[in-house]
């Protein structure tokens, strides 16, 4: 199957995966389009939503559509690493056996993931980064694809540990969840509140998902889009020439692993919309997503009461 065939066959399976998540999930269209995209581009990301949002379920329902191996860790203050990678016992044979956690799977919720400590957090870093684990000196791989879908509450801060920023670098999308208009709200009451069991087909195996990462890795992307991609990610960081913006109100922007993926999930969204090639909307298309959590306010831009989407907006205008 040539790449073009193969980009075709992608868009009537994305549209079908996102048909069968419907079964469930109702409204949150951004959201799981956003879900879908870290999906097919290869990257993790945070769901941030008060309680109630169906970040955990929309997970859930994504990894039965997938028919991948699915994990669910509850992240709470005694968590320990171990508890996550997996470790060592000693057998009837007086031999040590490397016994794989909760890590080991295509898929991994890290359920509110800032209410571990992070000594506990940062047993996901090499996960996240290598899609491997390293145990008493040995290196474990994890099976592919391989994702971390982490949720956390952003209202409900006592007892909890914010995320480092070489964490929250390694997530790809910061997906924020809002709530449902009044129509979808009714709709979700009368579904939730009768007995019924939606069953949700799979739409793909674990080779498509390869399969898909690999033709929308080969995509080409134009001159242009890629320089508009480093260009905005540059805008971000206080002290450069471009960034006036940014001087008034950051005190530290966005690394270069961010136009990585501004380029990638570029590619990605042209795929989703039957394009060949990715073009500069594509990349604004993705840019808050991607940028605001690798941005850091500064007291001045807090004291306006200005938002990380805002600046990125007014960024992307600029």
């Amino acid at each position: 199957m040539t790449d073009s065939e193969l980009l075709d066959s992608f868009v009537k399976k994305y549209h079908l995966l996102k048909s069968e998540m419907a079964k469930v999930i109702v409204g949150q269209d951004k959201a799981v389009d956003s879900l879908l995209l870290s999906i097919f581009t290869g990257g993790h990301c945070l769901l941030v939503g008060v309680p109630g949002l169906a970040k955990t379920l929309m997970v859930n329902t994504l990894s039965r559509a997938l028919g991948l191996s699915f994990n669910r860790i509850q992240f709470t203050p005694d968590l320990m690493p171990s508890d996550i990678t997996g470790s060592e016992i000693l057998d009837e044979n007086r031999h040590f056996q490397f016994i794989q956690g909760p890590v080991f799977a295509n898929i991994v919720l890290a359920d509110e993931i800032n209410r571990t400590p992070p000594k506990t957090q940062a047993a996901l870093l090499e996960a996240m980064q290598e899609k491997s684990v390293t145990v008493s000196g040995k290196s474990y791989a994890l099976p592919k694809p391989f994702f971390v879908l982490a949720t956390q509450n952003p209202i409900e801060q006592e007892g909890t540990y914010p995320l480092p920023e070489a964490q929250l670098d390694r997530f790809m999308l910061n997906i924020k969840l809002d709530y449902p208009t009044f129509d979808e709200e009714v709709n979700i009451v009368k579904g939730t509140t009768i007995d019924s069991n939606q069953e949700v087909n799979v739409v793909l195996s674990a080779q498509d998902i390869i399969d898909y990462q690999g033709v929308i890795r080969r995509m080409p992307v134009p001159d242009n889009v890629c320089e508009y991609a480093v260009s905005l990610s540059t805008s971000t960081r206080p002290g450069s020439e471009q960034a006036t913006l940014a001087t008034k109100y950051l005190s530290w922007g966005a690394g270069p692993r961010a136009s990585q993926y501004l380029v990638m999930g570029a590619k990605t969204h042209a795929a989703m919309q039957g394009k060949y090639s990715p073009d500069i909307e594509d990349v604004q298309a993705v840019a808050v997503e991607v940028l605001r959590h690798r941005i850091v306010r500064n007291y001045y831009a807090e004291a306006e009461n200005i938002s990380t989407e805002e600046i990125v907006s007014q960024l992307i205008k600029a």
